[in-house]
């Protein structure tokens, strides 16, 4: 008799279009109430933490009036596997049309995993400049840390399971707004 392990994938909707749009403006309100806007700068860390950050800059805006810059980062080249990676890494443009000197920046992604986006984030924008403050905001917490970082602006905190996978679709990038949990698990 073979003995062989299937995997499955069980998909659940963490978060529709609805919960997005709501988590977006909670964060954006947050900010505001937070310290206000004066200085505050917003980061996206690409892919999807771009488009989060032009929405949660939209919801400030539309709370405030304050149009407040948005700059695009690519993490790439400042990856702690890059000598693994890197011929596979794409490099795309990082856009910052800004001084980060003395700014209140607010770095935005989709998901916070591990840490170890947001520290090579971190290591990039410190190299434009020296910021006021750096602050983290993130549609997913899904725990799992390597490294001691802590987002000061959460949509959802979504326990999880190391091999599971969140998958983030965004309208900008994918066609639709949805948040997938796929846990993985094993039977015989």
């Amino acid at each position: 008799m073979i003995l062989r392990e299937v995997m499955h994938l069980e998909n659940t909707v963490l978060m529709s279009e609805g919960d997005i749009d709501q988590a977006v403006r909670r964060i954006a309100r947050e900010i505001v109430v937070r310290g206000g806007v004066d200085d505050v700068v917003f980061v996206g860390i690409r892919t999807r933490g771009a488009p989060l950050a032009r929405r949660i800059q939209a919801a400030v805006a539309a709370e405030t009036g304050a149009e407040l810059p948005l700059g695009l980062l690519d993490i790439n080249l400042y990856r702690d596997d890059f000598s693994r990676v890197g011929a596979q890494a794409e490099v795309r443009e990082t856009r910052i049309p800004f001084a980060v000197e003395g700014k209140r920046v607010v770095l935005v992604d989709d998901v916070l995993y591990t840490g170890r986006t947001v520290r090579a984030a971190l290591d990039a924008i410190i190299d434009l400049g020296r910021p006021r403050s750096i602050t983290l905001a993130v549609l997913i917490d899904r725990g799992h840390r390597e490294l001691p970082i802590q987002a000061d602006f959460t949509g959802k905190v979504t326990p999880t399971a190391e091999d599971d996978d969140v998958s983030v679709c965004l309208r900008e990038t994918d066609g639709r707004d949805e948040v997938l949990l796929n846990k993985k698990g094993g039977g015989a």
